[in-house]
């Protein structure tokens, strides 16, 4: 299949897919006239990448545990955990970051309304 019917399936963009294909993520048979080929395996992979990247992971990180994802299940592959961790500390570190501009706002507002 070509990149744009890829596209379509999948719903990611062309653009997306070229990218993808640049970081090692997926890979494409490339035809005398320069046209990219897909395999129909390509859109599971597509997919798997779409989840992770919904989860936060960086193409980077999704790379270094990819094809072992795709060969085995998930449990069975030691590269995640630590990366789910990770990501894991990092949003909680995040929220508490939000958490304080949240109350700063709170308290900025509160201020304000005061002196009206």
């Amino acid at each position: 299949m070509k990149i744009g019917e890829l596209s379509q399936i999948t719903g990611v963009s062309i653009r997306s897919l070229r990218y993808y294909e640049k970081q090692g993520l997926i890979t494409s048979i490339r035809q005398p006239n320069g046209y990219r080929e897909y395999t129909p395996l390509t859109i599971e992979t597509v997919e798997t990448v779409k989840l992770y990247l919904n989860l936060g992971l960086t193409t980077e990180q999704i790379a270094g545990f990819l094809t072992c994802v795709l060969q085995n299940k998930e449990a069975f592959c030691a590269e995640v955990m630590p990366i789910y961790r990770k990501k894991l500390t990092e949003i909680e570190r995040q929220i508490i970051e939000l958490n304080q501009i949240k109350a700063n706002l709170i308290d900025r507002i509160a201020s304000i309304q005061q002196q009206e």
